[in-house]
């Protein structure tokens, strides 16, 4: 029984020491970043790929790497827009923007863009009250607490796309 008490009172102690904000920046850093539970986050899985692999078409009617990588970015955004206070829903374009001319430059901007915005979505985040966190999302059905949970989910639904792409790619290279 005394280990039962001495774990809860660990738990509660770290568990106070961090806001549910805190927790959810955390995990959208570890999501996009790395030192996530599951495996290689997304930029652990883009750090070995060139502008050629990243626009390539490698499976039909599948999104190309660059692509989900653009898309992931633009529903940072889009969650930053929504934090903002205004309705944000995104189609066409706006939900998978076309990819650039295919270079090397271009595809490192990309992911500097998206780097860039994803930073600001984390410390933005962490900076979140928990009544912020339960305020309904401007147009939307849910609060922030359920959309940010589920930015993290869908970032991580693309970085497994992208792993397998990735693998696919180095087939069609042997």
């Amino acid at each position: 029984m005394k280990a039962k008490t001495n774990l809860r009172s660990r738990f509660a102690t770290a568990s106070s020491r961090t806001s549910e904000a805190g927790s959810i920046a955390d995990q959208l850093r570890r999501a996009f970043d790395g030192s996530a539970w599951h495996g290689p986050a997304l930029l652990e899985l883009l750090r070995d790929v060139d502008a050629e692999t990243a626009a390539a078409r490698l499976i039909k009617n599948v999104h190309s790497i660059w692509e989900l990588v653009m898309h992931i970015e633009a529903w940072d955004n889009a969650g930053l827009v929504r934090l903002s206070g205004k309705k944000c829903q995104l189609s066409g374009e706006e939900n998978f923007p076309a990819v650039p001319a295919v270079t090397e430059a271009a595809w490192r901007k990309a992911l500097a863009q998206a780097r860039k915005t994803h930073n600001v979505l984390v410390k933005t985040v962490a900076g979140l009250t928990e009544e912020r966190l339960r305020e309904r999302v401007p147009g939307k059905r849910y609060d922030f607490y359920h959309m940010l949970h589920g930015i993290a989910q869908h970032e991580l639904y693309h970085a497994g796309q992208i792993a397998i792409l990735k693998k696919q790619a180095r087939g069609v290279r042997r």
